[in-house]
């Protein structure tokens, strides 16, 4: 029998709480449509009181714990994690319609996340010298307050856990707002941060919708800094909600990004590479390398055995170890998806694999390339599910000519047997990482962003920390003279 979870709620302060005016939502399973649970939502007064907790979080007892303490309380929380890693991929994988294979993968970097920033608490640190004879200063790095962090509904808890980690190492504390749609891990998270003994109100949950209450946590006068990962669109809107309050900020965005092969890469890499860089997680991914750019020489080579590997892909049953390709998060979504294919199809591209809705339960949608002209509107638009196109190019100038032509900048993969093309290539390239031999996108300690409408600011990384933290600068007068400038 499938287990369903009872009634969700928003938690504040370490407890569950009803919202008087929350919305109920029943939660699906995206691969079979059968009920999963149900949800009352945050409002906007769930929101305020969550805030008011985190700012009572913050000036108790959490801003007397030392970067020691606040390293161990996360050790603790990667403890239960890592305890809960089968109860959580499976609610992730059924709450997100993802192959399980993939969510174990999310639900360990969580792990490796909370892990990484428990031991970078050692690394804030402020500095001190003397500017003259008679001054001397330093600088003490303090937490830069409430944060509201919101996560979008393709990597719920890994999401959660690249927000959470690096505000709790710098001693802020948190209002997460998942996505009401698959809120279920973030709110186990919460639960098992108080278990690992983190004080109530340092973490707070409150799934609910967007363009309400999320809007209400994003103006909210007690919030001091919002993170933000989701579409380009909605970032471009919470910039101008945090401009009058003039709050700090950061974004992580879209991507349209490319695979770039040249003649000499080893096709025995750069093919199963391309397969796994555009389709994995269904493609719903900001990163997904979903623009194939192979060098005119080994084009058709390259094409052929693309195709052949993506035909090998099996889609289906998230829960099932095989599974390479599992659910998109909705028929609503799918439709979405389905509909660049259609257009593409009307404008004149060829569809050479996929694009076709499959039959039966679920929101299934299989692994598809379009042969397509550079300036399509699949081509050059965001289309979040299992969809590649690809594209010839003569030379490298080219390459990197196409690979810029996007108004985003979050990925690139380059395969290349050449080390100095391979460097050049990098440095042309308009994005804030580059692989390079490889299609693998985080590591803990490897800044990950965006440059252009891919946003800006950097996760998982040390320099993450400094997003959290504000820099005070204390200058005292030494002289044996009085500093007394009218005397």
């Amino acid at each position: 029998m499938t287990t369903t979870y009872p009634l969700s709620l928003p938690f504040v302060e370490g407890r569950a709480v009803e919202p008087g005016s929350g919305v109920h939502t029943a939660l699906r399973e995206p691969a079979t449509g059968e009920p999963l649970g149900r949800l009352l939502t945050a409002d906007e007064a769930c929101v305020d009181s969550a805030v008011l907790a985190a700012r009572r979080a913050l000036d108790g007892p959490w801003r007397r714990t030392s970067p020691v303490t606040r390293s161990r309380l996360l050790h603790r929380l990667a403890d239960e994690l890592e305890a809960q890693h089968d109860a959580l991929s499976m609610l992730e994988a059924r709450n997100v319609g993802k192959a399980i294979t993939s969510v174990r993968a999310e639900v360990s970097h969580a792990v490796d996340t909370f892990r990484y920033f428990a031991a970078a608490t050692a690394a804030i640190e402020g500095k001190s010298s003397r500017p003259n004879g008679a001054l001397a200063f330093q600088s003490f790095r303090e937490p830069v307050g409430v944060v509201a962090q919101i996560v979008p509904w393709n990597y719920p808890l890994l999401m959660a856990a690249w927000k959470v980690a690096p505000a709790l190492a710098s001693g802020c504390t948190v209002v997460l707002k998942p996505d009401p749609a698959t809120p279920l891990t973030a709110l186990r998270l919460a639960e098992l941060a108080l278990d690992a003994g983190i004080p109530p109100g340092v973490l707070n949950v409150v799934p609910a919708d967007g363009p309400r209450v999320g809007s209400h946590l994003v103006r909210h006068a007690g919030v001091d800094r919002v993170a933000f990962t989701g579409s380009t669109a909605t970032g471009g809107e919470i910039m101008r909600l945090a401009a009058d309050p003039v709050k700090r900020l950061s974004l992580e965005l879209g991507g349209k990004s490319p695979t770039v092969v040249f003649a000499d890469a080893d096709l025995d890499d750069a093919v199963p590479g391309a397969v796994w860089g555009a389709f994995t997680c269904a493609g719903q991914s900001c990163e997904a390398r979903s623009r194939v750019l192979v060098e005119d020489e080994v084009f058709d080579r390259f094409l052929e055995r693309f195709l052949d590997q993506s035909r090998t892909l099996r889609v289906g049953d998230p829960l099932d170890p095989d599974t390479v390709v599992g659910s998109l998060i909705s028929t609503a979504h799918r439709e979405r998806v389905h509909g660049f294919v259609e257009r593409a199809r009307a404008a004149g591209a060829q569809v050479l694999l996929g694009g076709v809705v499959p039959a039966g339960p679920g929101a299934f949608y299989p692994p598809t390339v379009v042969l397509a002209p550079r300036d399509a509107e699949i081509v050059r638009d965001e289309v979040f599910g299992p969809v590649v196109t690809v594209q010839r190019f003569r030379d490298e100038e080219e390459a990197v000519a196409l690979a810029n032509d996007t108004k985003y900048g979050l990925f690139a993969t380059v395969w290349t047997g050449d080390p100095g093309r391979a460097q050049r290539v990098a440095a042309g390239v308009r994005a804030g990482t580059v692989g390079i031999n490889h299609p693998y996108t985080t590591f803990p300690g490897v800044p990950f962003g965006g440059f252009k409408q891919s946003g800006f600011g950097r996760e998982f990384a040390l320099e993450t920390l400094s997003e959290y933290l504000e820099s005070k600068s204390v200058l005292t007068w030494t002289s044996r003279r009085p500093a007394n400038p009218l005397r």
